[in-house]
Parts: C-alpha cells; sequence; structure tokens
C-alpha cells in the first residue's frame, strides 16, 4: 500500500488577475498613503476577494476556495469587466506598447489620483513579448507581440478574448523590472519544503511504523500529517509579496498536487508520478520549472531582440532523508522521476489551456526575462529614457498580499505497490539573465520588423 504526502488544502488555480485590481488573499493591502504634502498615489489593486481559488489568511496560510465559490466570484468579475474598445478588442499579431509612454501614462494617473484603467492594468491586451525594440531617436524602448481585448474565463482569470491565454499584467512588469538587478544575483527563485524537524520527526514516526499502514490506515495517515506539520514557502528574487511570486508559488504547488495525485490531470496521456512510478519510485522525489528558450535573435546593433521558443520545462532530481532531517539532493534523477518530468514538460502547452496557472508562469517568465534583457544590455540609457513610474516604486508601488508562508501537510495512499513515495518537493527557478546572455545573430529580418513597428505620429502608448 503506497502512501503520498503533499498538503491538506486544495489550490485549483490559485494565482489570477482579479477583476479590476489583483487577487491574492481574503483582503486587498492598499501601499500606505505617502507623507502629505504629496497627494495619494493609485495603486494598482482595486478589489480583491480571492486568487484563481485560493485565498491567503493574515499568517500566510494558503486556503482552499470552493469551486462554487470561484464560479460566483467570475460571474461577478464579468459583470464589472468594461468591454474593451473596437480598436483594443480586435486581435493584433503586433500590438505595440512603449515604455515611455506607459510611464507617463501611470504617472498622469498618478499626479491626477486617478484609478488605472484596465487597458493599463492589462497592458493592452499582450499576451506575449515576441520583440523588444530600442528607439534612441524616440528615446523610447517598445515591447511587441500579440494582443487583443480581454475576458474573464470561468476560474476567474483575465484571458485573451478569442484564445483564453492570460493577458500580461502590468503588476507582474512592475516587479519583473524592479527585481531584475536582484535577479542577476540570485535568479527568482520559490520552493515548498517539508522542515527538517518535521522530516526528522516523520522519519521517527515511520520506523515506528515499520514502513506499512497497518490494520488502521487513518489513523496512520494521521500520524504522517501530524509529525510532518506545515510545509515551508520560500520565494528570492522577487517580493513575496507580489502577485508575480504568487504565480511561482501557484504553479508549483500545483505541479506536485499533479505528481502526487491530488487532482485528477486535464491532459490526456498525463498521469500522476505516484500512478507510473508501480512501487518503483524515489521516496522524495524533487521537481523544479525552468524557463527553456531558444536562443534570442539579436541584431548586432543592440536595437531590436527577438524571444524565440518559450517553453517551460520541468526538471528533476532525487534527494534522500539525512541524519537530522536534513534532505540531502543527491545530484541523479531516478529514471521514473524523470520520465514523468519529460512527460510533463511534453504536455506543458496542453496544462497552459487547461490550467491558467501555468500560463501565467510563462508570461511571468517572459517578462523576467525582457526585463533582464533590458538591465544587462543597458537598453534604458541606450534609449535615453528616463522610466521613473516604472522603474521607482515611490510613484506607484506594486501590489502587495499576503505572503504565503505555509502549507498543511496531507497524506493519502492507495492499494498499489509497497514502496511509500512521501513528499514532492522543488519549485520554480526562472535563470532570467542566462536565458537573455544566450543570443544569436539574425539574418536581417530584425531591422526592417524594427522600422515597420515605430510608433505614428498620433500613437498613444500602445498601437497596432
Amino acid at each position: 500500500m503506497r502512501i503520498s504526502l503533499f498538503s491538506a488544502r486544495a489550490m485549483r488555480v490559485f494565482a489570477t488577475l482579479a477583476l479590476v485590481g489583483w487577487g491574492a488573499a481574503a483582503t486587498a493591502q492598499n501601499p500606505p498613503a505617502p507623507a502629505p504634502p504629496t497627494p495619494q498615489v493609485p495603486s494598482t489593486i482595486i478589489s480583491l476577494r480571492a486568487v484563481g481559488g485560493v485565498s491567503i489568511n493574515a499568517e500566510g496560510v494558503i486556503n482552499n476556495v470552493e469551486k462554487d465559490q470561484l464560479g460566483r466570484l467570475s460571474a461577478e468579475y464579468s459583470r464589472a469587466l468594461h468591454a474593451p474598445p473596437g480598436d483594443l478588442n480586435a486581435p493584433s499579431d503586433l500590438r505595440k506598447v512603449s515604455l515611455r509612454r506607459l510611464d507617463a501614462a501611470l504617472a498622469e494617473a498618478a499626479k491626477n489620483r486617478k484609478p488605472l484603467d484596465e487597458s493599463l492594468l492589462y497592458l493592452a491586451g499582450l499576451q506575449q513579448v515576441k520583440y523588444v525594440f530600442v528607439y534612441p531617436e524616440e528615446h523610447d524602448i517598445v515591447l511587441a507581440g500579440f494582443g487583443e481585448g480581454w475576458r474573464v474565463d470561468p476560474q476567474g482569470t483575465i484571458v485573451g478574448a478569442t484564445t483564453g491565454k492570460p493577458v500580461l499584467l502590468l503588476d507582474d512588469l512592475l516587479v519583473a523590472l524592479r527585481s531584475a538587478d536582484e535577479a542577476s544575483r540570485t535568479g527568482i527563485t520559490c520552493s515548498i519544503d517539508p522542515t527538517p524537524a518535521g522530516l526528522e520527526k516523520l522519519q521517527t514516526f515511520l520506523n515506528q511504523q515499520g514502513g506499512r499502514i497497518g490494520d488502521n490506515p487513518k489513523a496512520t495517515i494521521a500520524g504522517i500529517e501530524r509529525n510532518l506539520g506545515p510545509q515551508q514557502v520560500t520565494v528570492g528574487g522577487v517580493p513575496a509579496t507580489s502577485h508575480f511570486a504568487l504565480v511561482l508559488v501557484a504553479a508549483d504547488y500545483r505541479m506536485k498536487r499533479l505528481a502526487m495525485n491530488f487532482e485528477p490531470s486535464p491532459v490526456r496521456g498525463m498521469p500522476s508520478y505516484l500512478t507510473m512510478a508501480s512501487g518503483k519510485g524515489n521516496m522524495m522525489p524533487r521537481w523544479w520549472l525552468e524557463p527553456d528558450y531558444d536562443p534570442l535573435l539579436a541584431d548586432g546593433a543592440g536595437m531590436a531582440w527577438e524571444l524565440r521558443g518559450s517553453r517551460v520545462k520541468a526538471v528533476t532530481e532525487d534527494s534522500v532523508l539525512g541524519p537530522g532531517g536534513q534532505k540531502q539532493q543527491t545530484g541523479q534523477a531516478s529514471p521514473m522521476a524523470q520520465r514523468w518530468a519529460d512527460n510533463f514538460t511534453k504536455h506543458y502547452a496542453e496544462l497552459e489551456q487547461k490550467l491558467p496557472i501555468f500560463a501565467e508562469l510563462s508570461n511571468v517568465m517572459d517578462l523576467a526575462i525582457v526585463s533582464a534583457l533590458v538591465s544587462k544590455e543597458r537598453l534604458i540609457e541606450r534609449a535615453e529614457v528616463s522610466l521613473p513610474t516604472l522603474v521607482g516604486s515611490d510613484t506607484l508601488p506594486a501590489a502587495k498580499f499576503e505572503a504565503p508562508r505555509e502549507v498543511d501537510s496531507k497524506a493519502s495512499f492507495f492499494k498499489k505497490g509497497s514502496n511509500w513515495i512521501i513528499s514532492a518537493s522543488g519549485g520554480v527557478l526562472i535563470n532570467s539573465w542566462e536565458m537573455a546572455a544566450k543570443t544569436e545573430p539574425d539574418s536581417g529580418a530584425l531591422a526592417p520588423a524594427r522600422d515597420k513597428a515605430a510608433a505614428p505620429a498620433s500613437a498613444a502608448w500602445w498601437w497596432n
């Protein structure tokens, strides 16, 4: 009889955008007003109830929002959402966003103490960043990619009107730009792991059980949960209170739930690791998610880049339980854990369609790599542009939420095989600077694309 262990409170989707603001906890935390005489600045938060089926209480404990409640919230968001104007609503293969003009629009809203409209919050409906163009003559940096109008999907996520793919979010862009230098030193990471003390107590308990469920499975399961205790959530490279961080944590959590069979896979051909292991799996497999992009195309003059082959891959490495409850990495992956990771990677595009949190993870990876490129290549200096509102934090603070700190442990089992699979650890690693450093010279196509994307004289902060 096999035991699997992960966490008590199911996380359905987790990180998603609230209708006219951001969602992450039971109550939004508006940034404190600056000292007089500076006027109170608008926040990216306007209203908040839950984030993709999850709320976080004041102690940082993750709690599940029931499916029917999520449906009611989604319906409420849909009723309040304003329809984008026709020119924004129409799909565009190459929608452009000027960072200089966006910065000015945000500064103007702050100056006039106006709430940010949805076009700003949702970055004009951009769903990806395909190009980064620099225009020194216009003192500007432009992001370009597919964009269209938006709607609320049944899970409460703001998605493209026709594609159903989550849109890029202003708040994630703010965090990515402001955290780029820190990411160069530490990477952007999250992890959910049992504590050493909990693992030590668990090992003692398992030794007492003799490696068997016994005649009272419920008591054994309760003992596992009690001895392991809460699992810790750690975030690095971006503020743990940011929506960006919650996307990382949510994607990590959902991946593990799928691996350990705590919820059914929405994709055919992607069984759980617990099912695949058939009594031969590692006791404590570890998986994490990383960006897996092709090298960026660069024009050679430092004026144009193309992001290519944006993908997410699952990586695995076995861990063992050492003295004092310390988990030790082996530097090797068991064949079954590697097989599950490869299968997860193979089906990632399908998972993005079924579970929006994985598409949101792709979005923040895009923004992290773009921000690393801006910082590494000194594009702000190269464009001779100032972006105080986007890059600074005083005029427009990023949204703040309760930081996720822990999740309760929960064990389950079913009659298959004799091994115990106790816990799945891991997280997300966005090595944004490494991705930004991998480039290839283009064949001459980027310069014409840059020329074609230049802003017309009548353009606002975005254009098609």
